[in-house]
Order: C-alpha cells, then structure tokens, then sequence
C-alpha cells in the first residue's frame, strides 16, 4: 500500500547510521545472532500478523530473503516504539491485545542488524506460522463474501460500496470469532459487516408515502454514497427543497429525541485485528435469514484494481449466555459545524448514558487523515469517573483495543467521549490545508466515531444498551450529504 510504504521508506532512510547499545547483550553474544535462530520466532509472534504475504503491511518478514533489506529499519523502529504499532497510553487501562515485544526482543533485533544481518543455519529454524499460510488469521468455518469482484478505479476521490450477500445461517447462530478480509488492502479504507433490521427501509416508505414522495426515491437513503437526498427527492410533488425541515420534524415524530445506536457485526480497518469473543467468554449472536451487509469504502492509489472482500466466522460450540454487541454510534457529535481550516488542535465531545449493566471489553476509535487522538471517560452512578482509554490516532494504523478485563459498567453510567482533529498545514496528512473539513464518509472529510463493544445477557436486545443525543438532527442545510446520514439515524431507532 502506498501510503504505508512511504512510511516506512521514511523510516528506512532515517535508520542508516542509528546507533544504540545492545543493552544486556555482550558483544560476543551480539555477534552470535542469526535470523533463523534468534529473529524469526521473534517476527513470528509480533510482526507476521501483518507483516506477511495479503497482509495490510507493505512488505513480507517471513523468509530471511525478505526481511534482511528491511535489517536497519527493523531495528530503528523497535527502539523507537514505532513498531509494532500501539497508540494507548499505558497510563489507562491493560490491553489483552497490546504488543508483546519484550526489551530483551528489542536488544536481540539490533544485534542482528547491527552485526551483519546473518541468516545462520537452516536447522535452526522454528517451524512456519500455521496461522499465516492460506491467508487467514482466525481459521474459519464458514466463509462468505462478494458474490462477484469489484473494480476499483486508478482515480478518483473514493466511493463507499454496499453488496448484499445471502446468509450462511439460516437460525440465529453463534459465533465465537469473525475476520473481515479485503481482496485488496491498499484500496480498501474500512469494511463494516451488518445484518440490517428490515424495519428500518418500511418506515421510512410510511414517512415518504405522507410526504407523497415517490418509493423509488427511497432508495436513497439507504445508499452507502454521500448523494444528497434533496436533489433526488420530490416534496409534495413539486421538486422543492424547502420542506426539507419538515420532512425532518414528522421524522423527529416518529422517535424519542435520544439517538439510535448502529450495531455492527464485524469492522476492518488498516491495521484492525480478527474479533475474538472466547477471550471474554462470550459470542457474538447473527441473525439468520436475513441477508448481509458488506459495505466497503475504497481509496483509490493510482491503480486499477480488483477487489472481493471475504468475511470468516467461527463457529460457537453452544449458545452463549453472554452476548458480544459491537456499538457505532453515529452522529454522536455535532456535524453541523466543520473544522475550522488552520485548527491544530479542534476538540469535539460526545457523551452517551447506559440504559442497563453492561461489561465493556473493547474500543476502536475511527477518524480520517486530520484525527489526532481519542479519550473514552466514564463517569459512574456514585460520581467516580475513570478514563478506561486514551489513544493516539493513526490513520494507517486503525488499531482495537481489547481490555485485558471487561469493566462493569452499572445503569445510568455515562461515557463521555473526547476527540481532537489537526486541519492545519502542518499536518502533513491533510487532504485539503487552509479549507475548513466537513463531516462526511470520504476520506477527505472528516469522522469522529467512537466504535466499542460491550457484553451483556445473551436475552439482551441491543438497542436498548445505551443511548446519546445526536449532535444534527436539526440540521437546516440541505445538499450536503449529511442529510441522508440524519435521516438514516432516526430511522434505526
């Protein structure tokens, strides 16, 4: 992938001539390194997961041939914490999933670059990463995917896909693990995996049908696209636009004022790793019947490409007592207001309050190229507050956080939701320096969602989990994009 690649070509570059001590190593036991003997188990168990031939990183480590090149910038990216990648402030909160690159580890790869690179004796390899030879990270028993592969474009500003698939199961089934897999990485933003509710598209028929808009219209706001809904809908017949905020009031009618939580089965993002539920004593519950969603946002990089994403489930060995739920809420900010352009440091708030018991086990923040960092606070029924997650963010990077032990999180707990954004020039990533950033799906905008996940009685209906107030319900400018966005969130309720 390009944008990793020059990345890490950076990094290369910076390493030559970087000196540090081998720490406890002598220099006689320095000398001794090899790749098979010392290296690989270490690139085995920390690097490989990426790092390997399908993988999101731009360069296998797998066999000494392709990771000898790569020796010094090895080397400096572990001494500097770059690598494996992690964001978490070590301060909040124990990671089940955080890197597990030892400093003796550490010591050990900067021997090895540091004293020629050797390969040493074939014996001494340990045997292949089994995990790693057909693709798969999780090795699934059930697989689906895209009916057909899609072509993605050499240019363009991106576009977000939507392919319905049928489903595999036909009852409610459970699942003790699921891995997204892109057909091609390098194009592929994110991938969200969903089993939508049917209700949703026949409410907003009803609202339409008073409104005497077309069903065809319809169709539009559950498209995946940014298309604006008024330049497609007709209001009353006459094609206006300035029933807009009508049509939003007899929406607002038909809900409570909090809003809606979008659950999602399974994310992708660069860097985001295979959902495990067994390490909670949980799993994850798909509706069966009904089809699946696969939405995928593609980033074109220069070259046609093909791309059919695959989606991998393990199988539950019996009904579970406690249900996995992934929560996105959407809108959980005021979109109305852009980023200011030259903002270095834009700070957005969302909060959100539980609705009944519940034990959180996972986080994922999600933004774009301005995003800086995100901070998830809860604050408890008794008034103690602890901050369970603060993270840079990295776009290249999208990492989960898996807390080492679910917190207990009590009704009427609320969890406050901090975010900052740099849109000014000296953010290298920014798209579009000395413009403001609006909110939306492309890559060149901007998002602040706070995706987590959260274990509660297997009976539990997710919907009622939590709930927020949305920050743009009232949102008075059509032709946007976030219109349909708005829309869309009413009527998951």
């Amino acid at each position: 992938m390009t944008r990793y690649l020059g990345i890490v070509l950076l990094t290369a570059i910076t390493a030559v001539g970087t000196e540090v001590a081998s720490g406890s190593l002598t220099p006689d036991q320095a000398a001794l390194v090899t790749f098979n003997k010392d290296v690989l188990p270490i690139l085995q168990d920390n690097c490989q997961s990426c790092h390997r031939t399908g993988g999101i990183a731009p360069m296998p480590l797998v066999t000494y041939e392709n990771s000898r090149p790569w020796a010094k910038a090895i080397k400096t990216n572990v001494v500097n914490k770059q690598m494996p990648p992690w964001f978490a402030d070590s301060h909040y909160g124990e990671f089940r999933n955080a890197p597990k690159l030892t400093e003796a580890n550490i010591n050990t790869l900067v021997a090895w670059a540091d004293n020629g690179a050797r390969e040493g004796s074939p014996a001494d390899k340990p045997s292949p990463s089994p995990q790693w030879q057909d693709g798969w990270r999780i090795q699934p028993d059930v697989v689906v995917g895209m009916p057909t592969a899609y072509r993605v474009a050499a240019k363009g500003a991106g576009e977000v896909r939507e392919f319905f698939i049928p489903n595999p199961f036909k009852e409610d089934t459970w699942v003790s693990s699921i891995e997204i897999r892109p057909g091609d990485p390098s194009v592929v933003h994110h991938v969200i995996v969903q089993v939508p509710d049917q209700a949703g598209p026949q409410v907003l028929k009803n609202v339409l049908r008073d409104q005497a808009i077309g069903a065809e219209e319809a169709k539009l706001v559950f498209s995946a696209g940014t298309a604006t809904f008024v330049d497609k809908v007709r209001v009353n017949g006459n094609g206006s636009v300035s029933s807009y905020s009508d049509m939003l009031t007899k929406l607002r009618e038909r809900q409570t004022g909090l809003g809606a939580f979008v659950t999602m089965e399974a994310v992708y993002a660069p860097g985001t790793q295979p959902l495990d539920f067994r390490y909670t004593d949980s799993a994850k519950l798909i509706p069966g019947g009904k089809q699946i969603r696969i939405e995928v946002h593609y980033t074109p990089n220069g070259k046609e490409t093909m791309d059919k994403t695959m989606v991998g489930f393990t199988l539950a060995k019996a009904p579970a007592a406690r249900r996995f739920v992934m929560m996105a809420p959407e809108h959980l900010v005021d979109t109305r207001i852009p980023i200011p352009a030259g903002a270095a440091n834009w700070e957005t708030t969302g909060e959100l309050t539980f609705n009944q018991d519940a034990d959180l086990a996972w986080f994922m923040p999600h933004m774009h190229l301005r995003g800086k960092d995100m901070t998830f606070r809860l604050i408890y029924p008794d008034g103690r507050e602890e901050t369970v997650l603060s993270a840079k963010f990295n776009f290249h990077w999208q990492l989960g956080y898996e807390l080492k032990d679910p917190i207990k999180v009590p009704k009427g707990t609320r969890m406050i939701v901090t975010a900052h954004h740099d849109n000014s020039a000296s953010n290298r990533e920014n798209p579009t320096p000395g413009s403001a950033a609006i909110w939306g799906e492309m890559t060149s905008q901007e998002m602040m969602l706070p995706w987590f996940g959260v274990i509660v009685d297997g009976n539990a209906k997710p919907e009622a989990i939590a709930s927020y107030r949305p920050g743009d319900l009232d949102f008075p400018l059509p032709g946007l994009g976030a219109s349909a966005r708005a829309l869309d969130l009413v009527l998951r309720k």
